[in-house]
């Protein structure tokens, strides 16, 4: 099974670094740009648990290492792999 994980800065937290992805864009002429936010993606290869146990472990790991939830919320979706 893999689990793709997204995890991004909840609202209200300044993103530094995609402020300043922003300008460099800007300053390279892409005026149409109005905001970036910049994340992290992750890609976890699980094997030998059913689809409800991988939710939960997916979770878990989130929850305890990939998102600081203080700051960040994160989304995930499972798949098998190919």
């Amino acid at each position: 099974m893999l689990a793709k994980i997204h995890v991004t800065y909840k609202k209200g937290v300044l993103d530094t670094q995609g402020q300043a992805v922003h300008h460099a864009l800007t300053d390279l002429g892409y005026a149409e740009v109005k905001r970036v936010n910049v994340g992290k993606y992750m890609e976890i290869h699980l094997e030998g648990l059913t689809e409800e146990e991988a939710k939960e472990r997916v979770r878990e790991m989130c929850e305890k290492l990939l998102a600081n939830t203080v700051i960040e919320s994160y989304r995930y979706t499972l798949s098998s792999q190919d």
